[in-house]
């Protein structure tokens, strides 16, 4: 069985909405607005690139990230990298060209068969709401966290509101930057 890892930048009140900048929230841009950059704070997203085997995302993660990292140095090694889009609207005329092989998944079933198949971790960036359907499924296997010393308030979260059964994380990792940021690694326990 293949490991799902959710990855976010988040606020510690959970906010994960418009990190880097992305129109439509009032606080977008926060990852860098008020928090010194610090590079081994990051230093976890190149290991993400490296361990990882595909990346999962959700339709409106996909649409913003598409256009921009396949070109970007940063996140080269994604590029040939199997993708995976959760989308019950996308069509295949909507994916790029430029980004390696993409396969729409139309729902969490899809996803837990991927994650019954032969390979390596799965990554999910950004994708709020997919996430939270994902960790409300149980079918995530390990959170990666860098958690931003700031609180939003409003905005779209990491975690649902759902009334579920208590779901039990292990720390694993943990780190603590000069500029507050924390870097928190949680495997589910279930």
């Amino acid at each position: 069985m293949r490991t799902l890892i959710s990855s976010a930048f988040v606020s510690l009140d959970g906010v994960v909405e418009a990190p880097g900048g992305e129109p439509g929230y009032r606080n977008s841009g926060w990852t860098f607005k008020d928090v010194e950059f610090l590079p081994e704070a990051f230093e976890i997203k190149s290991r993400e690139q490296k361990e990882s085997s595909a990346i999962l995302l959700g339709r409106t993660s996909y649409e913003a990230f598409s256009p921009v990292w396949p070109d970007m140095e940063d996140f080269a090694d994604y590029k040939l990298m199997p993708k995976y889009v959760v989308s019950t609207t996308l069509a295949e005329g909507d994916l790029v060209t430029n980004w390696g092989a993409t396969t729409i998944l139309r729902s969490l079933d899809e996803v837990a068969a991927l994650k019954e198949t032969e390979g390596g971790p799965i990554i999910v960036h950004g994708s709020a709401t997919l996430n939270r359907n994902l960790s409300d499924a149980g079918l995530i296997d390990r959170y990666h966290l860098l958690v931003f010393p700031l609180l939003l308030g409003a905005g779209k979260r990491l975690f649902s509101g759902s009334d579920k059964d208590t779901q039990m994380l292990k720390l694993v990792e943990q780190e603590a930057y000069a500029n507050g940021l924390q870097k928190q690694v949680f495997d589910v326990v279930r």
